[in-house]
């Protein structure tokens, strides 16, 4: 076995995205501007609702995924595909923009708490404009592999001989989230032909024996097994692991497609209201 180690390690840094939220960003970054497939990774939380409450009101997408993994509080969504979601702690939420969605996410507090993450996921140029597509799990749904001394939330892809409720087909996308207590050793067989990275939330943990903290995002280089253990307070981390698309990225704002035309076809159909092909009523308007 060859172990994967820290190619790159990316400490997150503090955006304001939407009507004011603040989010760590560690993919999207000039650091890290993607990690074919993945996009952006922002990790957002708060236990002040006025750093919150404004959330991200109506706008546009297309081109690729958004995957939301709600850890504390919860968000009420609603999109043109006609779908009103109210994603609680623990669930999970994948929406496919394709050809062009509009949506919103408008984050609700538990406690003050609201915590949570969003991952953008490429697609492929060949489903870049086919038609956008919805999954939303709540937290009983995700099945969960007791470790001996932790536990693994497996969201998408599959471990331990489950499959997280996530499909998604044109990147084989593996989503953990991984909970170990104080020295705890996690290890997992994950091909080098799958780009992977680890982003640890709590406590601290090493990674093949180098060090990741609290807001630094691990990416994975070459081997075909993780190896993680968890500092003396434990960890609590993301694994995420996807088949690489091998295209060009043309991303700016909310539309990501491989060329400038096809960003500049995109703004122009949002100008115009023909950036979503059906749209259903958001907001009863």
């Amino acid at each position: 076995m060859n172990t994967r180690h820290i190619r790159q390690l990316v400490p997150a840094f503090e955006v304001t995205e939407g009507a004011g939220v603040t989010v760590h960003r560690s993919i999207g970054t000039p650091a890290l501007k993607n990690l074919d497939p993945f996009l952006m990774l922002d990790h957002f939380g708060s236990d002040n609702p006025d750093e919150y409450i404004a959330g991200f009101p109506e706008h546009p997408h297309r081109g690729f995924i958004t995957f939301t993994y709600m850890l504390d509080g919860h968000m009420e969504h609603r999109d043109s595909m006609g779908n009103r979601g109210d994603l609680k702690a623990g669930g999970v939420q994948w929406m496919k923009a394709a050809s062009g969605v509009i949506h919103s996410e408008m984050p609700q507090q538990t406690d003050g708490l609201m915590r949570g993450f969003q991952l953008w996921i490429n697609l492929p140029a060949r489903d870049k404009m086919s038609d956008p597509a919805y999954q939303e799990f709540s937290s009983a749904a995700i099945p969960e592999v007791a470790l001996d001394a932790g536990r693994v939330r497996v969201l998408a892809g599959e471990f331990g001989g489950v499959r997280g409720v996530i499909e998604d087909p044109a990147t084989d996308v593996l989503y953990l989230d991984v909970t170990l207590a104080a020295a705890a050793r996690f290890s997992l067989p994950l091909s080098g032909t799958r780009n992977a990275f680890a982003y640890v939330f709590e406590g601290a943990a090493r990674l093949a024996e180098q060090e990741l903290k609290t807001h630094n995002l691990a990416v994975l280089g070459a081997g075909d097994t993780v190896d993680i253990v968890a500092g003396e307070e434990g960890a609590r981390l993301i694994l995420v692991a996807g088949r690489p698309i091998g295209e060009p990225v043309v991303q700016y704002g909310p539309f990501v497609m491989n060329t400038r035309e096809e960003i500049e076809q995109a703004f122009a159909d949002y100008r115009d209201d023909r950036l979503v092909r059906t749209r259903a009523a958001m907001s009863g308007h």
